[in-house]
C-alpha cells in the first residue's frame, strides 16, 4: 500500500505524533554604517536604531511605484512617526523633506555586490542556508520525517497588499517568540525558544495540521507554518478537494436543470440565487464573501456584485441579451467580459435592478451562507469553489482531447497543452502583468528565428549542390553526401519550427498566468495520464517543486484516467 492510503485515522484527528524545531526567527536588524546617512530638509540626521531600521524599509523601496502613492507615503510616514523619539517627532515632520537616497544607494550596491560574488562564497552561502533548512525545515509526523512548507516567520517590513489596498504602506512589525503559538504532540521534545524569550503558549491540539501560529498586527489575521505541499497531510487534502469536484460531475446536470427551474420561482430570494449560481457554473467566477468595508480594497465576487458592475444590452455585437461585467476581483485584478446569457436570465437580471442606485447590491437578498447551505444539500461537500475546480479541470480534459494531434512532435503537443491550459486560465480570469523582460526576450527570440532561418535556407542550397553532384557523379560517396545534407537541413528545420512554436506560445501568454490554475484548479492526474498517453516527459510540464506536490498523482493515474 503506497503512503497515500495508509490507515485512515478518526474523524477530525490529523496526527498522532508532531515533532519540530518551531519557527526559525529572521536576524536581528544590523545598524547602518557610520558613512550612509540619512538627510532630513538638506541636513545628515542621526536616526534612533528603530527609526533607522524603518527608513530603510522605505529606503529600500524608492524605485518602486507603491512610494509614489499617496495612501502608501501616509500609511508610512504616519507608523514610522509612532516609532520615534520624542526628539525625532519634533524634527521630523514633513515627509517631502525626507532624503533616503544614501540609505537606498546602498541597498542597491549591496545586491550588486552579492550578485557579483565569487562561485566559491555563494557556495558559502548556499551551505548555510541548506543548514538552516535542515535543522528547521523539518518535522517528524506519524514517524515521517516531512518537509515544512514556511519554517521561517516574515521579516518586517512595509505592507504592501494587491490594487489599491488601504493599508498600504502601514508597518509590519517583526515577529517575537512572545507572539507564537507552538503546537506539537505532547510526548515529543518540545521546541526550545530562542535564548531569553519564550513562547505565547504551547498547544496539543492533534484536529488541526499547523505547527505555529502568529497573529499579524495589520489585518489581525492568523498566519501559519504549515506543511510543505509535497508532504502526505496536503497530498491527502489535494486529492480530495479533486474527488470532490469529481462527484460534482455525477450530479451537475441535475443541479442545472434545478437552477433553471428556479429562474421561475415565486420567491425573489430563489431566482437571485439561481442566477448567481448560473454565474458561477457558466463563468467559474468567485462567491464573493461579506467583507468589511475599509479593511480591505474594495473588491467583489458574485454574490457581491452591485448594479454598477454590470451593464445589460438586449442587443451587442450580433448577439442578443448580452451581460457586460466591469469589476475588481481578488487581488484587484479586473474582470471584463460581455457574455450572450439566457433570456430569463436577462429578465431576472433588468428585474433585479429596478429602481436600485448603481452602489446597490445586485443580489441584495443573497449572501454565501445561504448560497452555500443550498449547495451542501444538492451534494456533500458542494461549495461555489468546487464549480470553480470542475470547471477548469473539466476545460483541461475536453481542450487536451480537442487540440493534441498524436502526430505532433513533442515541441507541437507542449504547445497544444499550453494551449488547453490558457484556456482554463482565461475562465479563470488568471491575469498577470506584461513581464518587464517581455520585449528584450522576445527580441532576442526573434534574433535566434532570423539566424536559424539563415541556416535552413544556406542548408537546402548544400542539399540542392549535393544532388547536382550526385547527379553528374552517380557515386555512393556522392549520395550518402545528399543523405547527409538532407539529414542536416530536417534538423535545422525542426529547430527552426520549435523556436516558432516557443514564439507563438511566448506572445499568447503575455498577458495570462497559468501557475495558479496549474496549482490549484487542475486535477493534476488529467496531466500526468495525457503524458502517458502521448509519451511525453513529466518534467516537461510540473518542475521538481511540482512534481514533489503531485506525487501522489503520478503514483495513482494512468494513460486512460479520466476525470
Amino acid at each position: 500500500c503506497s503512503r497515500w492510503e495508509e490507515e485512515k485515522k478518526e474523524d477530525g484527528v490529523k496526527w498522532v505524533q508532531l515533532e519540530h524545531r518551531g519557527p526559525y526567527f529572521v536576524p536581528l536588524y544590523e545598524p547602518l554604517p557610520e558613512d550612509v546617512r540619512f538627510y532630513y530638509d538638506g541636513k545628515p540626521l542621526k536616526l534612533s536604531l528603530a527609526t533607522e531600521e524603518i527608513a530603510t524599509f522605505y529606503a529600500k523601496m524608492l524605485d518602486h511605484e507603491y512610494t509614489t502613492k499617496e495612501t502608501f507615503q501616509n500609511n508610512f510616514f504616519h507608523d514610522w512617526r509612532k516609532e520615534m523619539t520624542l526628539e525625532e517627532q519634533e524634527i521630523i515632520k514633513d515627509l517631502d523633506k525626507c532624503d533616503f537616497r544614501e540609505i537606498h544607494k546602498y541597498f542597491v550596491d549591496k545586491n550588486e555586490a552579492r550578485k557579483a560574488l565569487p562561485k566559491e562564497e555563494k557556495q558559502k552561502l548556499k551551505e548555510e542556508a541548506d543548514k538552516i533548512q535542515e535543522e528547521y525545515g523539518y518535522c517528524i509526523l506519524d514517524g515521517h520525517r516531512e518537509k515544512i512548507g514556511n519554517f521561517k516567520t516574515e521579516p518586517p517590513g512595509l505592507f504592501r497588499g494587491r490594487g489599491e489596498h488601504p493599508k498600504m504602506g502601514m508597518l509590519k512589525k517583526r515577529i517575537m517568540p512572545e507572539d507564537v503559538i507552538i503546537n506539537c504532540s505532547r510526548d515529543s521534545k518540545i521546541p526550545e525558544p530562542p535564548e531569553g524569550h519564550k513562547w505565547k503558549e504551547v498547544r496539543f491540539d492533534n484536529t488541526v495540521t499547523w505547527l505555529a501560529s502568529w497573529t499579524e498586527n495589520i489585518q489581525n489575521t492568523l498566519k501559519y507554518i504549515m506543511l510543505n505541499p509535497s508532504s502526505k497531510l496536503k497530498g491527502e487534502k489535494d486529492w480530495e478537494k479533486y474527488e470532490v469536484a469529481r462527484r460534482l460531475k455525477d450530479v451537475v446536470h441535475t443541479i442545472r436543470a434545478q437552477y433553471r427551474k428556479d429562474w421561475e420561482s415565486k420567491e425573489i430570494k430563489k431566482r437571485q440565487r439561481a442566477v448567481a449560481l448560473y454565474f458561477i457554473d457558466k463563468l467559474a467566477l468567485r462567491a464573493g464573501n461579506e467583507k468589511e468595508e475599509g479593511e480591505t480594497a474594495d473588491t467583489v465576487g458574485c454574490c457581491s456584485l452591485r448594479v454598477e458592475h454590470i451593464q445589460l444590452h438586449p442587443q451587442l455585437d450580433g448577439q442578443e441579451h448580452v451581460v457586460e461585467f466591469d469589476f475588481l476581483g481578488k487581488d484587484s485584478i479586473r474582470y471584463y467580459n460581455k457574455v450572450s446569457v439566457e433570456k430569463p436570465v436577462f429578465k431576472n437580471l433588468q428585474l433585479f435592478m429596478k429602481s436600485k442606485d448603481p452602489t446597490d447590491d445586485l443580489f441584495d437578498q443573497l449572501t454565501t451562507t445561504f448560497l452555500n447551505k443550498h449547495l451542501q444539500h444538492l451534494m456533500d461537500g458542494l461549495t461555489a469553489k468546487v464549480f470553480r475546480t470542475y470547471n477548469a479541470s473539466i476545460t483541461l480534459q475536453e481542450q487536451l482531447k480537442a487540440l493534441t494531434n498524436p502526430e505532433d512532435n513533442v515541441a507541437g503537443k507542449l504547445l497544444s497543452y499550453n494551449r488547453a491550459n490558457r484556456a482554463v486560465a482565461i475562465l479563470c480570469n488568471h491575469q498577470r502583468s506584461i513581464p518587464k523582460t517581455f520585449a528584450r526576450s522576445m527580441q532576442v527570440l526573434q534574433e535566434k528565428i532570423d539566424a536559424k532561418k539563415k541556416q535552413v535556407e544556406e542548408a537546402q542550397e548544400e542539399v540542392k549542390k549535393a544532388e547536382d553532384e550526385f547527379k553528374d557523379t552517380e557515386d555512393a560517396k556522392a549520395e550518402a553526401n545528399v543523405e547527409k545534407k538532407k539529414k542536416l537541413l530536417k534538423r535545422l528545420e525542426e529547430q527552426l519550427a520549435r523556436l516558432n512554436v516557443q514564439a507563438t506560445d511566448k506572445e499568447e501568454n503575455k498577458q495570462i498566468a497559468l501557475g495558479t490554475s496549474k496549482l490549484n484548479y487542475l486535477d493534476p492526474r488529467i496531466t500526468v495520464a495525457w503524458c502517458k498517453k502521448f509519451g511525453i516527459p513529466i518534467e516537461r510540464i510540473y518542475n521538481k517543486t511540482q512534481r514533489e506536490k503531485f506525487a501522489w498523482a503520478i503514483d495513482m493515474a494512468g494513460k486512460d484516467f479520466e476525470f
